[in-house]
């Protein structure tokens, strides 16, 4: 248990790449072809259960976009976030050529994250981030309810902004 540990995802962007990252760790590593033949990720628990019309019990829903009194989920279609780690995972793969697709950059446009920064949280999450992870403010939030003097990590939270 001593190699496991929890980092704070602090904001929808923080939760969409991390998500993003491990569903995508079977591809990187050549385990899968697919996100749907990636074994234990929550990508292939979404895509079987929306085959049969259904939501993993497990797992929170994605809710669509958001708006006020909503119940607990992802505020993002569960299509485009499939669409997302479909047009992440053709980049990021040397033998097949890929883009980001409009349907997709809307995300990213939303969440205020450049296409290269989003390339860069998607695959390199776990050598950048060690700490909390979120918008600069969102951390800076964090460590003032934590009470803590210091923002540890901040020089990670620049992918998430546009230049």
């Amino acid at each position: 248990e001593g190699r496991f540990k929890s980092q704070a995802l602090l904001d929808e962007a923080a939760v969409l790449a991390c998500m993003t990252y491990v569903d995508l760790n079977p591809i990187r590593a050549q385990l899968a072809d697919t996100p749907e033949q990636s074994d234990h990720t929550s990508i292939q628990l979404r895509i079987r259960a929306a085959l049969k019309g259904e939501q993993p019990s497990n797992l929170l829903p994605f809710i669509g976009s958001e708006c006020d009194n909503q119940p607990n989920g992802i505020a993002f279609s569960l299509i485009d976030y499939l669409q997302l780690v479909d047009d992440t995972g053709r980049i990021i793969r040397n033998d097949k050529r890929g883009y980001i697709s409009e349907n997709s950059a809307k995300i990213l446009n939303r969440l205020n994250i450049p296409h290269d920064n989003w390339l860069k949280l998607t695959t390199e999450f776990g050598k950048l981030f060690h700490g909390p992870v979120g918008t600069l403010q969102e951390l800076t939030d964090y460590c003032e309810h934590l009470e803590k003097r210091r923002r540890h990590f901040a020089a990670s939270c620049q992918h998430f902004y546009s230049n």
